[in-house]
């Protein structure tokens, strides 16, 4: 099955779900243990009969769900279809869904040679080693801890090495990038806007803030 576009996903109408890196999220309002842990067994039968199966995250109050079609690496018509269902399915249980507040988080690693670095992290972490939305990755197997990407830099001192990539929703863009400014940030570039901003604190580490627009 065909990876789609961010543009292609965007034209489906999905309410309340949002494309963050290569996944549909959400987060279901549940309210109480055993209504997440209702709501989860009915989403683990609907997946069943597709033999499609979402990622689920059980809180005490709230459910998260993540879809992505892991043999093409991103959202296919697959996981828009089993969004359909389990939106339904939040529905008959009298509940709500939304994506306000999600974050997806990356971690790069800017080097000036990330072949040198990256067997030792890795074997620290006990990652695998992929080739993904950029030219090396290496990933949690279990997908509970983030990515970690290299990205080609200077040797020149000072330079700062890790910056956290936050994958978030267009429409909460431009209020993240106002509560940051607000806290004492700096907006350094949106050069690459919509794909990414990049801003810094106020010692000048700096962070990008991610969206699906304008990505192939």
């Amino acid at each position: 099955m065909t990876k789609l576009t961010g543009r292609q996903v965007a034209a489906e109408g999905l309410a309340d779900w949002a494309l963050l890196y290569n996944r549909l999220h959400t987060r279901v309002r549940s309210g109480t243990f055993a209504a997440g842990l209702a709501l989860v067994d009915a989403i683990g039968a609907a997946a069943e009969e597709v033999d499609h199966h979402p990622d689920l995250d059980l809180r005490y109050t709230h459910v998260d769900v993540r879809l992505t079609s892991h043999d093409t690496g991103g959202v296919t018509e697959r996981d828009v279809a089993l969004a359909r269902t389990v939106s339904g399915l939040i529905a008959d249980a009298g509940l709500e869904h939304s994506f306000a507040g999600l974050t997806w988080l990356e971690l790069g690693l800017d080097s000036p040679d990330h072949a040198e670095i990256a067997p030792f992290w890795e074997a620290i972490l006990g990652f695998e080693r992929r080739t993904g939305e950029y030219d090396e990755e290496i990933v949690d197997p279990s997908g509970a801890l983030p990515t970690i990407w290299f990205q080609e830099s200077g040797r020149d001192e000072p330079r700062q090495r890790w910056h956290p990539d936050l994958w978030i929703d267009p429409s909460e863009v431009r209020r993240r990038i106002n509560d940051a400014v607000a806290a004492g940030g700096t907006l350094e570039s949106d050069a690459e806007a919509p794909s990414f901003w990049v801003l810094a604190d106020p010692q000048g580490n700096r962070v990008c803030l991610c969206t699906w627009q304008d990505r192939v």
